[in-house]
């Protein structure tokens, strides 16, 4: 076996291995959410957390590493329209990313509480989960067209 084709491989799990999981804790938390039931939201926001810390966060961080890597052994000068474009979605992604990561922590923080005391979920909470959804959809979009780079590698010169 040669070391390219792993880490292809290895690229290629951790890309589902971060939009599968990064799709599934949004599904949880979006329907969550409109169920009504304060306790479940609390739930699932602290699970959607640890998701991103125990699955999404080390694939982020190895993406970029394997892709570049694979680019370089692969000959692609990073200028090539396809993967110019791929890494371009892929930051605009993360600084969706990012700020997602901070909502769901603070979200969690908030429905935690919230159970806890018996009371409904605050304002704030929904505030932050409408700004969740308004980065996270740009987000997944963005992923979905890397995956459609990285399969396809169009020419587009």
């Amino acid at each position: 076996m040669n070391a390219y084709l792993i880490v292809k491989t290895l690229h290629i799990l951790s890309a589902t291995l971060m939009v599968g999981a990064g799709f599934g804790s949004a599904f949880y938390m979006f329907f969550a959410n409109r169920g009504g039931k304060v306790a479940a939201q609390a739930e699932v926001a602290r699970l959607v957390v640890r998701a991103d810390w125990w699955f999404t966060t080390p694939a982020v961080v190895f993406q970029p590493l394997s892709g570049l890597w694979l680019a370089h052994r692969a000959g692609w000068p990073l200028t090539m329209s396809w993967l110019a474009w791929a890494i371009g979605l892929f930051l605009f992604a993360g600084a969706c990313w990012l700020p997602v990561v901070w909502l769901q922590i603070r979200m969690a923080g908030m429905a935690r509480d919230a159970a806890e005391a018996g009371q409904a979920l605050p304002a704030r909470y929904w505030r932050f989960a409408r700004i969740w959804e308004c980065l996270g959809y740009p987000a997944f979009c963005a992923m979905l067209a890397v995956y459609f780079l990285m399969v396809l590698k169009p020419d587009w010169s």
